[in-house]
């Protein structure tokens, strides 16, 4: 069992009230419970473990010996107040988004106020300009809400103008949302937003892959953007102007194999270019959510949201085999490594399919990242 001393400020609080909450620091392997220490940052250690610790935003030094670990972080940030209110899920839990894993650069750690099973379920991502136009703020509230009321869990930025109009519009059908922060959550910005912010952890979540503690910069919100796109199937672009951040989240979703959606607008306004480029490129045009729901492989919103009817539902037509299901045998859980040995097909096409199915009740998800086949009939 690791040692650690406790002078002179400590990350964590001793005794620690959430062991969890030190996991991200040794990736769950060599301590589960203590204070971690801030050391001078000239002591760092440049070791492949430490280096993956400056990584984390907030993280200003490392040093970790045979028995011990301390990490320089903000000095600032209340940790006996945090411990109670936030989750951290290292990449080696249990608990960690299936959908983060396959992407390229999972965080290794996710921060969560709020419900962590929301960000298991099958999510859509809107984004856009912060300067939205009017109409801009009313096509993501009503494509956020009309998504939410089909059981989809909208993701977003919490950013103002597209991002937020998408939270409420969510929040307001009923449904859930995820807010991904470019800062500490423990540090909502913009602040106007505290309030939208304790609203969308009542049901889902808000979450960061930064050290509670850290303030908003620059550079953080482009990094965020992957967390955006890897937690959805889908990202769709509302109003974004040729240097739009959300071009950035539309290029990691293509990079994730995540599906690229785009909302056509004014082309005398200039706001509309970027999306618009998307277009062009070939993302598809959204005009409803009855739109997205297609591109998912999902019946539309009139329709109750459920999983289109297969060919085996019409009278005398003949189901197509589906190499998931085919490979799943009802009750035995599997995880993505063993549905993508036994299927063929590769995790960026394996785990839509197994959010298709999991919404047409054939496939339940349960801990550790497996699924079960249910034979549920929807």
């Amino acid at each position: 069992m690791a040692t650690v001393r406790s002078n002179p400020i400590n990350v964590f609080p001793e005794p620690t009230p959430n062991p969890a909450s030190v996991r991200f620091v040794l990736d769950a392997k060599l301590m589960a419970s203590g204070t971690v220490d801030m050391p001078d940052a000239k002591q760092a250690d440049r070791s492949p473990l430490a280096q993956k610790l400056f990584k984390l935003a907030g993280v200003k030094g490392v040093m970790i010996g045979q028995n011990f670990v301390t990490v320089t972080a903000s000095p600032d940030t209340d940790w006996d107040v945090m411990a109670a209110k936030v989750t951290p899920i290292a990449w080696s839990d249990p608990a960690y988004p299936v959908a983060l894993t396959t992407i390229a650069d999972p965080p290794p750690v996710v921060w969560i106020r709020g419900r962590i099973e929301a960000l298991s379920a099958p999510s859509v991502a809107i984004v856009g300009s912060r300067a939205a136009s009017p109409y801009g703020l009313a096509v993501a509230a009503q494509l956020a809400g009309d998504l939410a009321a089909c059981g989809l869990v909208i993701v977003s930025g919490l950013a103002r103008g597209v991002d937020s109009a998408a939270h409420r519009g969510a929040l307001a059908a009923g449904g859930i949302t995820v807010a991904v922060l470019g800062s500490g959550v423990d540090v909502i910005y913009p602040a106007e937003h505290a309030g939208l912010a304790r609203s969308i952890e009542a049901t889902g979540a808000v979450i960061s892959e930064l050290v509670p503690g850290t303030r908003p910069h620059q550079r953080f919100f482009p990094l965020r953007n992957r967390i955006i796109s890897g937690l959805s199937r889908a990202v769709v672009v509302i109003e974004a102007g040729d240097k739009s951040g959300s071009l950035i989240t539309a290029r990691c979703a293509l990079d994730q194999g995540r599906d690229v959606l785009a909302v056509p607008g004014n082309v005398l306004s200039g706001r509309n270019r970027g999306a618009h480029a998307l277009l062009r490129d070939g993302a598809k045009i959204v005009e409803s959510a009855d739109d997205i729901l297609e591109e998912l492989g999902m019946c539309g919103a009139g329709g109750g949201g459920g999983a289109a009817p297969d060919a085996g539902s019409r009278p005398g037509a003949t189901a197509p085999a589906d190499p998931v299901l085919g490979c799943l045998i009802p009750g035995d859980a599997c995880d993505l490594d063993e549905i993508s040995a036994r299927s063929g097909l590769a995790t960026p096409r394996l785990l839509p399919r197994l959010f298709e199915l999991e919404l047409a009740g054939k496939v339940r998800r349960i801990g550790g990242g497996r699924f079960v086949r249910t034979d549920r009939t929807c």
